[in-house]
């Protein structure tokens, strides 16, 4: 009979951790008994696994005395839950989860899948940031059986930030579904979108609309850029910060198409084009010339990856874990940020956009590496090329094994 494993995550809403959530659920199914645990299905279920789902049914938000109920009764629901199942292993994703599996007991070993940095995450602040980075992690972390970080630069921040032992953590990156990116990548366009790609090179980022992506700094260099040569820019994905982002760029001077305007037209007449969300984001990022991404902080992207498997040559910041480790394998992460373009073995590291002391020089130095980049065909198919053969790296195949051998001698333990 096989072992059953619970995985707890707090919503299956948009997300490079719900798609990687996704996607371990659908594999440890072939090995274990799984059943998914979120604390809430606000904002629905966007990456359906096929495994049993059940909700906590504890909702979020409110004022501090709300948010310590709910927090108390997560804790109690996933501890019914347990003893109910009778879990062998409880593997949650994201902090929020990683809390309440901790502290839930209840049977099943304890692990936990860190997805990001904890120091530069800029959503951890104020007296509960305070408290996440000072007592809930430094206390609470070291009580799992073991700790899966997807990225190898998360692990020192853990060990030295916040007093990790170093015999809990383990480094497995996120894995891709190479063939099957591939394949919806040479889906074809639309007649009108395609009328876009051919009228100029088109530069695609994508992701959520969100202070993490750090997107406004790239609408400041692509205005820039424009005054050197033609081009597009092609935002994939929505978010919060739809509005801020679409009135930055009007007040930049540049011709906005939004797809969420029912009034607006699909033309090569604009220069910048939010799409919002894209069941097939690859068909818009494999005929683009180059991939754009500003992240202020990262774990292991999906999103970078997905890019660089469509064989599109990748230009991004060299922010704070995942980036470096994709592009650059064989160097360790810098003490002091770049503060010049790169040329790494896999693509382009360059200076993060977040840092306001130099952030003029810093975007400069975008602008002008965006440009080289656009008047080098030659480079840009090399890059391209360079791009896809790394991404074998991360296969389906060749990572999720570790995940089983994880899990298994966590329960031997």
């Amino acid at each position: 009979m096989r072992k059953n494993l619970l995985m707890v995550i707090p919503n299956l809403g948009l997300g490079g951790a719900q798609r990687v959530f996704h996607d371990h659920s659908v594999e440890l199914a072939k090995h274990y008994a799984v059943t998914e645990a979120v604390f809430n299905l606000e904002g629905g279920d966007l990456y359906p696994s096929g495994n049993p789902v059940v909700s906590l049914d504890v909702q979020g938000g409110g004022g501090l005395l709300a948010k310590m109920q709910n927090f108390r009764r997560r804790i109690s629901g996933l501890r019914q839950l347990r003893e109910r199942l009778q879990t062998a292993v409880v593997i949650s994703h994201l902090e929020g989860a990683d809390y309440v599996n901790l502290l839930s007991g209840g049977p099943g070993k304890t692990i936990l899948c860190v997805h990001g940095s904890k120091l530069h995450d800029a959503n951890i602040r104020g007296p509960v940031g305070w408290l996440r980075k000072n007592v809930l992690i430094p206390r609470l972390y070291n009580r799992a059986d073991k700790i899966v970080t997807v990225s190898r630069d998360i692990n020192p921040e853990l060990i030295e930030g916040f007093g990790v032992k170093p015999e809990k953590l383990i480094t497995i990156n996120n894995f891709f579904e190479v063939a099957q990116i591939e394949k919806k990548g040479r889906d074809p366009l639309s007649a009108a979108e395609q009328a876009i790609y051919d009228s100029a090179p088109v530069l695609v980022t994508s992701g959520r609309l969100a202070v993490q992506k750090n997107q406004a700094p790239l609408l400041d260099a692509f205005a820039a850029l424009l005054k050197r040569r033609p081009a597009k820019l092609v935002f994939v994905g929505d978010g919060e910060l739809r509005d801020e982002l679409t009135l930055h760029a009007q007040q930049l001077g540049l011709r906005v198409y939004e797809a969420w305007d029912q009034h607006a037209t699909l033309t090569p007449e604009y220069d910048v084009y939010f799409l919002g969300l894209q069941q097939n984001p690859f068909k818009y990022i494999r005929p683009a010339a180059l991939f754009v991404f500003p992240s202020a902080w990262e774990g292991f992207p999906m999103a970078l990856g997905e890019a660089m498997i469509c064989a599109v040559p990748v230009v991004t910041t060299d922010c704070p874990t995942g980036p470096r480790e994709m592009l650059a394998p064989s160097t360790t992460a810098p003490n002091i940020p770049i503060r010049v373009a790169e040329r790494a073995e896999f693509g382009m590291l360059m200076p993060m956009l977040n840092q306001h002391a130099s952030l003029v020089d810093d975007l400069q130095v975008w602008t002008e590496t965006l440009d080289q980049l656009l008047g080098d065909p030659a480079m840009l198919e090399h890059l391209g090329q360079l791009a896809a053969q790394r991404m074998q790296d991360f296969t389906r195949e060749k990572v999720f094994g570790q995940w089983v051998t994880v899990i298994d001698s966590v329960l031997k333990s």
